[in-house]
């Protein structure tokens, strides 16, 4: 089984927590952990988990980035999802898709987003996507552990198979005549979120059954992929809950 060091104060506490990969060891870089890595040590042994205090160069080499905060664990892949469970989750399903966003932060930062709002789950591409790394998870503070993801080889097959199951395809586009405040986003819905440089892609774009914008202002051309998709499902958020949608509560446990 391929393993890989997971990183951070976060991304580590919400592994533990959420209990869906497989965890072998937890890496200590700090000679006398207090405040929350002292936490973290705690849930690890009520597991629990070896121990191994390495010097904190040795954890940079091990995790690929200085930015560890003194705690790494071993743990194996991402358990992914099929749509079917998304798309089971609720009544009226609200899932992001990406398409060709390839930078970790980016993704990252549109995981923690989608996980706060309650959104059902995300779907991306095998290819033209950010890798599932530890990098991505540090970015999304720990979201990566709980957000039900999806892979799929073709997007725009999988936007048939969501349109076919009652979804209706918003896509996000700068150039779209309607904005993201007069779609209507309160439904079962899949919202498209493209790369921060080139936006969707023009097959992906002709198959989503609308194109919103948000609306923007002054000397800049595009809104940073991330912020974007924060402003279009926050917006999502506040029709649903107008319309009396609640969201789901995120999946707790192995097999969530």
């Amino acid at each position: 089984m391929k393993t890989e060091i997971l990183y951070g104060i976060h991304p580590v506490y919400e592994a533990l927590r959420a209990g869906r990969r497989e965890v072998f060891d937890i890496y200590l870089g700090q000679e006398r952990p207090s405040g929350r890595l002292a936490g973290l040590l705690a849930l690890a042994e009520s597991i629990p988990l070896p121990v191994h205090r390495v010097k904190p160069e040795k954890l940079s080499a091990m995790a690929g980035a200085d930015t560890h905060q003194g705690i790494g664990i071993r743990v194996g892949p991402l358990p992914l999802v099929d749509i079917e469970m998304l798309l089971g989750r609720s009544s009226r399903p609200l899932v992001i898709l990406l398409d060709g966003v390839i930078d970790p932060q980016n993704f990252g930062a549109v995981v923690r987003t989608a996980l706060c709002a309650g959104a059902d789950g995300m779907i991306v591409a095998k290819d033209r996507a950010a890798p599932l790394s530890p990098a991505a998870a540090k970015a999304s503070a720990g979201g990566l552990e709980h957000l039900p993801l999806a892979r799929v080889t073709n997007l725009v097959s999988t936007m048939a198979a969501l349109k076919t199951a009652g979804l209706w395809i918003t896509g996000l586009d700068r150039a779209a005549v309607s904005s993201v405040y007069e779609t209507d986003l309160a439904g079962a819905v899949g919202i498209v979120i493209g790369s921060e440089h080139k936006g969707i892609r023009p097959l992906v774009r002709k198959h989503c059954d609308t194109l919103a914008a948000i609306p923007q202002y002054g000397p800049l051309d595009s809104l940073n992929a991330s912020v974007a998709a924060g402003v279009v499902i926050y917006e999502a958020v506040r029709q649903r809950r107008a319309a009396g949608v609640a969201p789901v509560d995120p999946p707790k446990g192995k097999g969530a």
